[in-house]
C-alpha cells in the first residue's frame, strides 16, 4: 500500500493535564502518516485522484487548536479518528503528536504519543 507523509505541522494547543496547559495552552507538533492508493493519481497527475494535503493539515491544526483534552493519547485518537472519517481513500493512518516544551519539572526532553488506527472496511 502506497504512503502519504506529513510532517512538522506546528500548531498551538490547550491539551494537558494540568489545568493552566488547559488555559495557557503551548505548541505541539504532529506528524501523520497516510496509507491509501495512489496508483491512480501516479497515473493521471490528477489532484482529483489522490488527497488533498491542504485539508488534512488543517484539520489536525484546526482539532489541536481547539481541543481541550487532559491526555496525547486522547488528542491523536481523535486526529486518527477524524481523518479516517473524513477520506474513504485512507485505509490506514499513524498519528504522532509530540509536546516540545512539556512542564515537567528537570525535563529537557519531548513526549511523544504514537498511534496507528486502521478504517473500517
Amino acid at each position: 500500500m502506497d504512503c502519504i507523509y506529513l510532517t512538522g505541522i506546528c500548531c498551538y494547543g490547550y491539551t494537558g493535564y494540568l489545568p493552566e496547559e488547559q488555559v495557557l495552552g503551548q505548541w505541539f507538533e504532529v506528524d501523520i502518516k497516510l496509507w491509501l492508493d495512489l496508483s491512480q493519481a501516479a497515473e493521471t497527475d490528477a489532484i482529483a485522484d489522490t488527497l488533498d494535503y491542504r485539508s488534512v493539515i488543517s484539520t489536525i491544526q484546526n482539532l489541536v487548536k481547539t481541543s481541550r483534552f487532559a491526555l496525547l493519547e486522547k488528542l491523536a485518537g481523535t486526529i486518527a479518528d477524524t481523518i479516517l472519517q473524513q477520506s474513504d481513500r485512507v485505509t490506514q493512518v499513524q498519528v504522532v503528536v509530540t509536546k516540545p516544551a512539556a512542564p515537567i519539572p528537570d525535563f529537557g526532553g519531548k513526549i511523544s504519543i504514537e498511534l496507528t488506527r486502521t478504517g473500517k472496511r
